[in-house]
């Protein structure tokens, strides 16, 4: 095996795959890359058996073969050289010699052929999908992914597809992110699949903000993302997602609409003196005015008072500050609605007039 390249071309590649790859594996052949040169260039693979990263670049092949090499060591190589700098990798006798200028690099390799690879995904459905509103729809809703929750199922988004819509669930139990867009995604019915996080947040490291679509294949048990030059398929989460639509909250009569950057803002300052554990604000409902006040162990107290449009009975009612600023930073409209019923229900933030993107956060005591 060997080819020759530009120092840019090669880092671009291995760059794109290696966050895959565990820095303690059961397998010493998961710390590696998987380079694979034939007709059609370069092929750089990294797996940790529940997600696949696939990246190609065109590079000038003197000879095709195929080999495993240490995935750190070779992205802290092509990062060291200079930028456009002439690149020669090559196999000789077990070992990947990568030169350039008066630099050389032996690494040790490991067979191509004890690297394990996903097999055909038999896919069920296929449809393409905008780049950027693709990666958009994942950023609405991903930060309320549940991380290393016992329920399993909540440790990924949810992808609901269905012939012209994709809708995209999170919840970690406590709060609940919603959002759609409309999208042709062929015939089939509806179909539901349980993304794991780990592959989301790689997607939302891939997805560009280019208007180019990327290609969506579903499986049985995979999912496969094709972009440009680079292809993603990873493992669904095999269980049961939560009934998300019995959870949206429906008909609460205290609706309040205000500016969302004062209302952001406003909860800003006052979750500095909120318990650094809990994070909670209590928030004081009353004709046009919403007061939010917080306090913590150290008897340190915040207040502050956004403008708002109100026509309700007066509440009170406690909310982990958190959840609340990060759904107001999933939207991206001037004005936000915030539908409540009581003290002990959950509230549905939204933009008024629309509800393709909805967030709902859970009550806490204060």
């Amino acid at each position: 095996m060997k080819f020759e390249t530009l120092r840019d071309t090669l880092l671009s590649p291995v760059q794109a795959v290696a966050g895959v790859v565990e820095k303690r594996q059961t397998m010493p052949i998961l710390a590696n890359l998987l380079l694979a040169v034939g007709d059609k260039g370069l092929a750089v693979t990294a797996t940790d058996m529940e997600v696949e990263l696939v990246a190609t670049a065109n590079v000038d092949v003197r000879e095709k073969g195929e080999v495993t090499v240490p995935a750190r060591k070779l992205l802290d190589i092509c990062r060291a050289l200079p930028e456009g700098a002439k690149v020669t990798v090559a196999l000789d006798k077990g070992k990947l010699t990568v030169r350039s200028g008066h630099s050389r690099f032996s690494l040790v390799t490991l067979p191509a052929a004890d690297f394990p690879a996903i097999e055909d995904i038999k896919s069920q459905r296929n449809f393409r999908v905008g780049q950027a509103k693709f990666k958009d729809l994942l950023t609405r809703t991903a930060f309320s992914m549940a991380q290393q929750d016992v329920r399993y199922y909540l440790n990924g988004l949810l992808l609901e597809v269905s012939e012209q819509q994709l809708r995209a669930v999170a919840t970690d139990g406590h709060r609940l992110a919603l959002c759609d867009l409309k999208v042709s995604c062929g015939d089939g019915g509806a179909q539901q699949v349980i993304v794991p996080r780990k592959s989301v947040l790689e997607l939302q490291r891939l997805l560009g903000e280019g208007e180019e679509d990327v290609s969506v294949e579903l499986g049985q048990n995979h999912i496969r993302i094709t972009l440009t030059d680079i292809r993603i398929t990873s493992k669904l989460i095999d269980g049961r997602f939560p009934e998300y639509e019995r959870v949206v909250p429906k008909g609460g009569d205290k609706i309040l609409t205000a500016s969302r950057a004062e209302l952001y803002e406003a909860l800003h300052r006052t979750a500095i003196l909120s318990n650094e554990k809990y994070r909670g604000v209590r928030l004081q409902l009353a004709a046009k005015s919403l007061k939010i006040l917080a306090h913590n162990p150290e008897q340190e107290e915040a207040e502050d008072e956004v403008e708002i449009q109100y026509q309700g009975a007066e509440l009170e009612i406690g909310f982990n500050v958190t959840y609340l600023l990060e759904a107001l930073s999933a939207l991206d409209h001037e004005q936000v609605q915030v539908t409540l019923t009581d003290a002990n229900n959950s509230c549905l933030i939204s933009a008024p007039q629309n509800e393709l993107c909805r967030y709902v956060v859970m009550p806490m005591r204060l």
